[in-house]
């Protein structure tokens, strides 16, 4: 027995020497962050956050989701975020803010599991969850994910032994997510016990960074002002924090809502901006829009009519959807990708006020009338959200019929769209 721990105490050694090597020596990217990331959006389970109906053609100018939040967030909204917008187009990760909102659903269709410690909150901040979540993992999550892929139970001794191996595997895949959290007044921050007493200047927000990445092990730093921008401040930090970091990724998340900021953020060293609430914003937008432009124009309106009436209703300039693209700093013209999205969401909405007054008038018995009615229906978003998806040439439809189908007392299988902005019910 000796030999084969020595052996395996070799092995971990060497392992970890040629990891250590790798990171510095020989300079290796070994993060499983992917290092062209620039733009995360990052969306909400909570219920009161929505999508835009047609939320790939925002999507698919941003790097990657984050799908997480600090209130009201449990597994089964989770779960149902993910589905509808994992790999749609761009992939998609978790952060938990809770043990119980990581589920075998979402381990599944996540990209991976970001795991938050706050580096200038309290213990519990940085350490307290991530034990309360191992217990978790350990006792809940490994013996599901066992359950699932062993057709037969092997015995309870090889069971424990499989759901430790199983959860150190998941920590061992995980991302950790070291958080500077520089808002006091937040919602991250009150989760964690940040006051202003813990907020950090540019040098000690270096020296946490670098034990968050040489002793924590952490693959991501993230800079974290919730909901304003840290202006100067934040650049001064980014540009120590990234003087201290060797393989750590650099986030910067807080306030950003136009091209200026974001491009100084970056400048001043975040590999990738994380952008929330403004995105969310275009869903609230979007829905006031709409309800305008069905009293307002007539169903079967031109795309020029509708684009004049957009132009006259909408402040483009200032509209969430512009300033959640102008965020992106490689997209040309992001307003008048804006004008493009908002005007092919309403003439889309309005061709679908048109297939459900076909359907009010038929009188509907099952969801796969309703599915040939929008099939069969020309939908002016439908080829630039199937362009989008590339091979998911009937998403537009099944979620049309998913928000149809509550209308006529049916039940249609498909992604949940009750985080959509738009309702047919």
């Amino acid at each position: 027995m000796t030999g084969i721990e020595d052996i395996a105490r070799g092995i971990d050694r060497y392992s970890t020497l040629a990891r250590t090597a790798a990171r510095t020596l020989l300079d290796v990217d070994t993060n499983p962050v992917p290092r062209d990331w620039t733009h995360i959006t990052k969306i909400d389970p909570e219920d009161e956050k929505e999508l835009p109906l047609l939320f790939p053609l925002y999507l698919q100018h941003t790097s990657a989701l984050e799908v997480g939040g600090s209130q009201d967030v449990t597994g089964q909204n989770t779960e149902e975020t993910l589905e509808l917008v994992a790999d749609r187009p761009v992939p998609a990760f978790q952060e938990p803010s809770g043990p119980q909102q990581v589920t075998t659903d979402t381990h599944s269709k996540a990209e991976f599991l970001a795991i938050p410690e706050v580096l200038n909150g309290d213990v519990e901040a940085l350490i307290g969850q991530l034990g309360s979540g191992v217990e978790y993992m350990e006792s809940e999550l490994a013996p599901e994910i066992i359950a699932e892929k062993l057709p037969i139970s092997p015995g309870e001794t090889i069971e424990d032994r499989l759901g430790a191996f199983a959860t150190s595997w998941l920590l061992k895949e995980a991302v950790f997510e070291a958080y500077i959290i520089m808002n006091p007044d937040s919602a991250a921050a009150r989760e964690s016990n940040v006051t202003d007493g813990d907020l950090l200047d540019p040098k000690t927000a270096k020296q946490r960074a670098m034990a968050a990445e040489r002793h924590l092990g952490s693959e991501l730093i993230y800079l974290e002002y919730s909901g304003i921008f840290g202006g100067e401040e934040a650049e001064a930090i980014l540009e120590a924090v990234d003087d201290g970091r060797r393989w750590s990724r650099l986030w910067y998340g807080g306030g950003l809502d136009d091209r200026e900021n974001a491009q100084a953020v970056l400048e001043a060293g975040a590999d990738a901006v994380v952008v929330g609430n403004i995105f969310h914003e275009i869903a609230a937008e979007e829905a006031d829009i709409c309800e305008q432009a069905v009293e307002q124009l007539d169903v079967d309106a031109t795309r020029d009519e509708v684009l004049e009436w957009v132009e006259e209703t909408v402040d483009l300039d200032d509209s969430s959807a512009t300033r959640y693209l102008s965020t992106i700093v490689d997209v040309p013209n992001p307003e008048g990708r804006a004008r493009d999205y908002l005007v092919t969401t309403v003439r889309t909405w309005l061709a679908v006020q048109d297939a459900v007054a076909d359907l009010d008038q038929k009188g509907v018995a099952s969801v796969p009338e309703i599915r040939e009615m929008f099939r069969s229906t020309e939908l002016p978003g439908r080829s630039d959200v199937t362009a989008v998806l590339d091979d998911e040439e009937s998403f537009l439809t099944d979620v049309l019929v998913a928000l149809a189908a509550p209308r006529y007392d049916l039940e249609a299988d498909g992604p949940s769209v009750d985080h959509l902005s738009l309702e047919l019910a």
